[in-house]
């Protein structure tokens, strides 16, 4: 568990708070890789054991319905979570425009800052086991001249990567892998994501090119992936 020092953006920038923060963050080998679809499923299973809160700080291509915007992705996961919160302490910053959050942000007339969801992801967790799930891949842009990774870095939680298994995910998994440990973070896992079925060896390969432990995920070895994951996390 480590030590989070913050900022929140309140006019001028201040120090508000040194908080200890206990989960994980979930990243991307790219964008439409299945990040939420496996996060829902950890979250199922960690919720048996530890009392956990989700933070999906922003999303995009957001649906306007009755007046508001609807983050798809953060319903799934508040839901799997069933902690009780209100969807707009999971998910503050939500826009329309199909983009990344620096954009959609800029786009819906708003500055977007790195504080803002530093901020987000911590609000109202406690002591609770906090599961961070990120926008688009590691270096995607999340906010105002701010990428993922710095958002990983400032919350200083062990990474889960998430790759679709496809031709090129080794190398996808690889650089992944590469970025985030020359941040200094610690990697709790990779999940290999078998979207579509397929008889690709890319688990094997992967295993045989790093020392990070890399995970299977299929609706088929869904029980034998609980069970591996919840000895990494």
């Amino acid at each position: 568990m480590s030590t989070l020092f913050f900022y929140h953006a309140l006019g001028v920038t201040d120090i508000v708070y040194n908080v200890a923060m206990n989960g994980v963050f979930v990243t991307g080998s790219n964008t439409e890789v299945g990040k939420t679809t496996v996060s829902v499923e950890i979250i199922k299973q960690l919720i048996k054991k530890r009392k956990v809160v989700v933070r999906k700080p922003v999303e995009t291509d957001c649906e306007l319905v009755d007046g508001s915007y609807f983050p798809k992705d953060a319903v799934k996961l508040n839901e799997a979570c069933a902690s009780g919160e209100s969807l707009s302490q999971v998910c503050p910053y939500c826009f329309e425009l199909e983009a990344s959050p620096e954009e959609a942000s800029l786009g819906a007339g708003k500055t977007l800052s790195l504080e803002d969801l530093v901020y987000a992801c911590n609000d109202g967790v406690g002591e609770r086991f906090v599961f961070v799930e990120g926008a688009g891949g590691f270096y995607s842009p999340i906010a105002d001249k701010a990428l993922n990774s710095d958002l990983a870095v400032q919350l200083e939680l062990p990474v889960i990567i998430i790759v679709k298994d496809e031709l090129g995910a080794i190398s996808q998994a690889l650089l992944t892998i590469d970025a985030v440990l020359s941040k200094k973070l610690k990697i709790a896992f990779v999940v290999l994501n078998e979207v579509c079925e397929n008889t690709l060896s890319n688990l094997g390969a992967l295993r045989s090119y790093t020392d990070v432990p890399v995970l299977k995920f299929s609706t088929k070895n869904s029980e034998l992936f609980y069970l591996d994951a919840e000895k990494l996390i």
